[in-house]
């Protein structure tokens, strides 16, 4: 009988590869904790229609790389393929716009996209997320990418690049969008690309055909387009990341792949990765709400890779800490051992100590070798001579120095060596 694979663009996260995605987990949402973020969690499916509106219909992920399924019920779902849509619904159906702005969330979770699979893009993939809803101010924007720069600096992480740029709003847009266009129809591109002109022409600079970028030198920049409240906004993030210490690289050409931003948007690019270079980003996206059927609510956001992470930090060959190692590793030998042994190891784990126990009754040898294995700094080894003495041998498994405990107090001496 065959047995079952992982489906193809997917993968499994097994111990000790695991313990990095934990790492990388904690560390990107430690500091979003300790800034006022709250945790939210949505469905691994949405209605298709919160993508197509929030996303935005001419987008690669909504035409092309959403996976969508038909309930019984006639329902048209697809599997999420990035977080804000996400989160902005479940904020608004909670009503937490009608609290104090802003509201301040973050999330860890799969996303789903069909793509070809390559190093570094897979078809599920972990994020984790932040939004900051209801409140247009550039401390916002800078407080968040802040967040994200520290995160990856505390990781250990050097070797990245913030890119930054401003998309404008409403009323420098449509403008810049118009003279974009008129630039993009007197180049020769295929039908594809001459349809999305008319549809989101800023889509066009992202395109990465040598063919097109080529083409692309001369195109008329945003930068060169926003209006003074667009331009004053983007310096004092600038200002505000500058005095936060946090380097970055002016991009007049990051637009990034979804039809929701406005204003600030960046990305963290990282040199160790070939084709797939970034590693997170985001920007403020004041439309979003009303796109998805709700009121008016300025908001900023972003999603950072945990696999792009950790391939980013094994590209530099920084070592993350492992999971929690055993401290303690109980070896019995013989039946009443056993159950004695074993119920100084649950007391030990209820006094906070990592331990673990030879099971499937190992003799001797065999269980000193997976003591030694755990990285164990002790071991705890009963036999039947130790118990007719009700004592315990405890071992140093650095030094090998070996001492006998009383049984009854082996809990109490093993909490004061460790702690």
């Amino acid at each position: 009988m065959n047995t079952f694979s992982a489906p193809k663009g997917t993968y499994d996260l097994l111990p000790p590869q695991s313990a990095e995605f934990l790492a990388v987990r904690e560390a990107i949402s430690a500091p979003l904790r300790r800034a006022g973020y709250g945790y939210v969690e949505t469905p691994g499916f949405e209605q298709v229609e919160l993508f197509a509106r929030g996303v935005g219909e001419s987008t690669d992920i909504v035409t092309k790389e959403m996976y969508t399924l038909t309930t019984k019920g006639g329902d048209e779902l697809a599997l999420r393929p990035e977080g804000t849509a996400s989160v902005l619904r479940a904020a608004l159906q909670g009503n937490l716009h009608r609290g104090a702005l802003p509201v301040k969330l973050w999330y860890s979770g799969s996303y789903y996209r069909y793509e070809r699979p390559q190093a570094g893009r897979y078809r599920h993939f972990s994020q984790v997320g932040a939004e900051a809803l209801g409140a247009e101010d550039p401390a916002l924007d800078a407080e968040l990418i802040i967040l994200a720069a520290d995160a990856y600096r505390t990781l250990g992480l050097r070797r990245f690049t913030l890119l930054l740029n401003s998309l404008g709003d409403r009323e420098c847009r449509p403008v810049y969008r118009a003279a974009l266009q008129d630039f993009l129809r007197g180049l020769d591109l295929d039908e594809e690309t001459r349809a999305r002109i008319e549809i989101n022409p800023l889509r066009v600079l992202d395109d990465k055909r040598e063919s097109v970028q080529l083409q692309l030198a001369d195109a008329p920049l945003m930068r060169d387009h926003l209006c003074e409240g667009c331009k004053s906004y983007h310096e004092q993030v600038r200002e505000l990341l500058t005095a936060a210490g946090v380097e970055y690289s002016d991009d007049p050409r990051l637009v990034r792949g979804l039809d929701y931003y406005t204003r600030t948007t960046f990305e963290f690019v990282h040199g160790g990765l070939g084709s797939q270079s970034a590693i997170g980003g985001g920007g403020r996206y004041d439309g979003l709400a009303e796109m998805i059927g709700g009121p008016a609510l300025p908001s900023v956001g972003w999603a950072l890779g945990v696999d792009r992470t950790v391939l980013a930090l094994r590209a530099e060959g920084v070592e993350l800490p492992a999971g929690d190692t055993t401290e303690v590793y109980a070896v019995p030998l013989g039946e009443e051992a056993r159950r004695s042994l074993f119920s100084v190891v649950t007391e030990l784990r209820r006094g906070g100590v990592a331990a673990d126990f030879a099971y499937g009754g190992k003799g001797m040898k065999n269980a000193m070798k997976s003591a030694n294995r755990s990285g164990a700094r002790y071991a705890l080894v009963l036999g039947e001579r130790d118990l007719a003495e009700n004592v315990v041998q405890l071992k140093d498994l650095e030094s090998g120095e070996q001492t006998a405990v009383a049984l009854d107090s082996a809990v109490d001496h093993v909490l004061t060596k460790l702690h």
